[in-house]
């Protein structure tokens, strides 16, 4: 009996070695969802114990079961960019209005609006300072809000246009995008600790971290995806993705990166052997910028939708209405 379960182990080893992952790297399309309505999208948020997708799209924020795609309902919204989710409550960013709406993570019932700064883009949460984190770009700064009494209780001056924000270990680590940098800021004294030139990067946008490594995933938008020492701002890796890249995601039961980019591709990158490289960029749908990942099915999700052809005069293409689309990847076996 102890020769078959050491021979076992053996196999195991052999079959899955250190540096690889029980879960294929090899994502395809697992489903995909026509949601409807009209204008633009930004960040989706994953409640995970929930199962839920909170989508920002347009006037509104989705919210649509994460298995099945189907709408559980909506939070009105003024030009809406992103969700966090803190002590039974949602926080909801209106870069018109320039407030934070405040919801019950359960019923969606709005509670307040909370006045902020301009253009409040993305926002998260973070578990240390117990503050939600709210990234402006329009006035320049990062505001903290206490989520019991819905204060802002901190106002950090960055003096750059500022996008996603990660944050881990008491430190709140923002892109900001006009002079591509990353900003290190203590959540413990609101004070910036560090600014970090992103060599090579234009234009970063979406931020993710690994809190085990304290490595950062940032993408930029000329094709790249940086790996950055949280220690010191080091890059460690530059990856090359496709074009428009605007969505960071990882994933800590897998190991993997993933970049969302505009073009209709995803990419997917693997730290192989302590190196990261690009393990493969998927086809998605064009306008597939944003995204987010589930850490218990390692399913990720983006939203697009159809355009119609280019009116002159304006540097977008228009949607299509009705045509807003969830679509979901799954790792292979």
């Amino acid at each position: 009996m102890k020769k078959t379960i050491l021979s076992l182990a053996v196999a195991l080893l052999i079959v899955f070695p250190k540096d690889s992952f029980a879960i294929s790297e090899h994502y395809s399309q697992v489903a995909k969802v026509t949601l409807g309505g009209e204008g633009g999208w930004d960040y989706l948020t994953l409640d995970p114990e929930g199962n839920r997708l909170f989508i920002a799209h347009n006037k509104e924020f989705l919210v649509v079961d994460a298995r099945s795609g189907k709408p559980l309902g909506s939070v009105p919204a003024n030009g809406a960019h992103g969700v966090a989710l803190a002590q039974g409550r949602g926080f909801a960013t209106n870069g018109r209005a320039g407030t934070v709406t405040v919801f019950d993570a359960q019923t969606l019932k709005p509670i307040a609006d909370i006045k902020v700064g301009e253009n409040p883009d993305a926002i998260i949460y973070d578990a240390v300072s117990q503050r939600v984190v709210v990234m402006h770009g329009g006035s320049k700064d990062l505001m903290a809000i206490d989520p019991q009494t819905l204060k802002v209780t901190n106002t950090v001056r960055l003096g750059g246009k500022l996008e996603f924000a990660a944050a881990a270990a008491g430190h709140v680590y923002v892109n900001v995008e006009d002079s591509a940098e990353i900003a290190d800021v203590d959540s413990k004294s609101w004070k910036v600790l560090h600014r970090w030139k992103l060599s090579g990067c234009e234009s970063p946008s979406g931020l993710a971290i690994d809190a085990k490594s304290m490595h950062l995933f940032t993408v930029c938008g000329n094709k790249k995806l940086l790996v950055i020492d949280a220690a010191n701002g080091s890059v460690i890796s530059t990856i090359e993705t496709g074009a428009g890249t605007d969505g960071a995601a990882f994933d800590p039961g897998t190991g993997l990166a993933f970049a969302s980019n505009g073009e209709g591709t995803l990419s997917v990158v693997r730290n192989l052997k302590g190196k990261y490289e690009l393990a493969e960029n998927i086809p998605t749908q064009r306008g597939a910028r944003t995204l987010t990942v589930d850490p218990r099915s390692h399913k990720v999700y983006t939203v697009t939708a159809e355009f119609g052809p280019p009116m002159e005069g304006r540097g977008r293409p228009p949607i299509k209405l009705g045509t807003f689309t969830l679509l979901v990847y799954g790792p292979g076996k």
